[in-house]
C-alpha cells in the first residue's frame, strides 16, 4: 500500500520564541547582581548606553521594513526583494543587532557581545531548519535564492525592489508591538541602575 505523500511542514516558531525569552530572562536576572565596569555617571558609559539605543532604533526600524515584505506571506510565498534581497533572514539579523544593542545600553560590552552571541547563535539555528522547509517547498526558486543572496549578514549593492508589494495590517501591528520589548528594556535597565546606585540591589560583579 502506497503511503500518501506528506507535505513539507515550516519550522514550528514558538520554540525559537520559547530559547529568546528564557535567554532575556537570564540576561535580566544577570543584571539585578551586576553593574558596568565604567562608572554610570562617565562620558564612556553615556557614549555606549546611546550606541545601544541607536542600534536598538534601527532594530524596530528593520524589523517593520523587514514585515513589509513578508508579513501574512511568509512559508506561502518567497520573498526575494526589499531587505530579503540583501539577507535572506533580515527579521533575525535585526533581531540579533536589538539583542546586541541592548548589552551596550547596560554599560558593558561583555554583556552585548554575550547576548549578540546567543541571539546569534539561535537564530542561525533557526535558519537552517527553515530552510529545509523552504527547499522542499519552493526547489529550484530557492536554490537560485540562496545561490545569489547571504543567509544573515547582509551585501547592501544587492538591494533590489522592482515591485509593488502588499502588506498585512495585522502582521506589522504584531511586529510593532513586538519591538515595543526592546524599548521597554532601556527604562528597565535605568531603573536597575539607579537601585544599585541607591544601594537597594547588592552589587556582587563588574563587567566591561
Amino acid at each position: 500500500m502506497m503511503s500518501a505523500s506528506i507535505a513539507p511542514q515550516p519550522f514550528n516558531q514558538r520554540k525559537r520564541l520559547l530559547v529568546v525569552r528564557a535567554l532575556s530572562i537570564a540576561a535580566i536576572g544577570s543584571l539585578l547582581f551586576s553593574r558596568p565596569g565604567w562608572d554610570e555617571a562617565s562620558s564612556l558609559h553615556e557614549v555606549v548606553e546611546m550606541i545601544g539605543f541607536v542600534l536598538i532604533l534601527v532594530c524596530i526600524l528593520g524589523r517593520l521594513w523587514s514585515i513589509l515584505y513578508v508579513g501574512g506571506r511568509k512559508n506561502s510565498e518567497l520573498a526575494v526583494s526589499g531587505p530579503y534581497s540583501i539577507t535572506r533572514n533580515p527579521l533575525y539579523l535585526f533581531s540579533t543587532i536589538g539583542a546586541f544593542g541592548i548589552g551596550l545600553m547596560f554599560g558593558s560590552l561583555i554583556v552585548a557581545s554575550a547576548l549578540g552571541v546567543c541571539t546569534y547563535a539561535v537564530f542561525g539555528m533557526t535558519a537552517r531548519k527553515e530552510e529545509t522547509f523552504l527547499r522542499d517547498k519552493f526547489g529550484p526558486e530557492f536554490e537560485a535564492y540562496v545561490a545569489r543572496t547571504p543567509r544573515f549578514w547582509p551585501k547592501p549593492w544587492l538591494h533590489q525592489d522592482k515591485h509593488q508589494h502588499t502588506f498585512s495590517t495585522s502582521a506589522l501591528r504584531s511586529t510593532f508591538f513586538d519591538a515595543l520589548y526592546f524599548l521597554a528594556i532601556f527604562p528597565a535597565i535605568e531603573g536597575i541602575e539607579y537601585l544599585q546606585v541607591a544601594g537597594y540591589l547588592p552589587t556582587f560583579f563588574w563587567l566591561f
